[in-house]
């Protein structure tokens, strides 16, 4: 196969499927990893497409790249936010074990919770700071804090969370789609969100409309991993996909 066919077929999936892995050109095409990664590399260089951690997506402007600080996202999709996190909190019950993750959707929970006598862990400091001061037994995971984010990540912050069993989790991202599940824009954070995902007995993303059909550079849950809420539908993301529709018909 030539060059130039591979690089037309590899758009014409791209186009189809929004975003594509390097595993799945190989088996598609008929060609070996590093000649796939080689055309990646190549059409990225060509700005045909955006290459990513383990395959490529369009070069759309829907892809991901910079993670805004807290103080940049907080007004941002202000009432979307408050939707979302008022059906989350309504989750929680007296008898619960709760992470949240930490981000700005996950926060606006807080003002919702009120005193419960559930008990929170949490890596993110001002969460932490807000559910103490609202009477509620709080942990906060060790490690290192990101700045941007305020976020508590590393080593030890995952051997921290290996210790614990949840019974509900809350977690923001950056980016939804069905392809590249929810990502965001930093490994290490991407790592400790996979760590405490899987200590969760349920899994609730917290996911404006505006991040669905969003990439960002590190998949930290594949799309199907636990319940979506969002403030309202979005074409392309089923309900029987596991969305919940803040406000909607939806079930829990």
């Amino acid at each position: 196969m030539l060059t130039e066919e591979r690089y037309g077929k590899i758009i014409a999936l791209l186009e189809e499927k929004k975003s594509i892995t390097v595993a799945e050109i190989t088996e598609l095409l008929g060609i070996s990893e590093s000649t796939a990664r080689r055309d990646i590399t190549a059409l990225d260089r060509a700005g045909r497409l955006v290459k990513v951690f383990g395959g490529a997506v369009m070069a759309d402007g829907s892809y991901v790249t910079h993670e805004p600080t807290v103080a940049q996202k907080t007004d941002v999709q202000k009432q979307e936010k408050k939707m979302i996190a008022r059906a989350a909190a309504s989750l929680v019950t007296d008898s619960d074990f709760i992470y949240i993750d930490a981000g700005t959707t996950t926060g606006c929970m807080i003002s919702f919770l009120a005193q419960k006598k559930a008990v929170f862990v949490t890596n993110a400091v001002s969460h932490a700071q807000r559910l103490a001061a609202q009477g509620n037994k709080v942990f906060l995971v060790g490690g290192e804090l990101k700045g941007t984010t305020e976020a508590v990540i590393g080593a030890q912050a995952m051997e921290y969370l290996t210790r614990y069993h949840f019974t509900k989790g809350f977690f923001g991202a950056n980016g939804i789609t069905k392809s590249a599940g929810f990502t965001t824009p930093d490994a290490v954070e991407a790592q400790v969100k996979r760590t405490a995902m899987k200590q969760c007995g349920k899994c609730y993303l917290l996911c404006d409309s505006t991040k669905f059909g969003n990439t960002s550079a590190v998949t930290f849950a594949s799309y199907g991993a636990g319940m979506v809420m969002t403030e309202k539908a979005v074409e392309g993301f089923p309900e029987e996909d596991g969305i919940f529709i803040c406000g909607g018909t939806s079930g829990q």
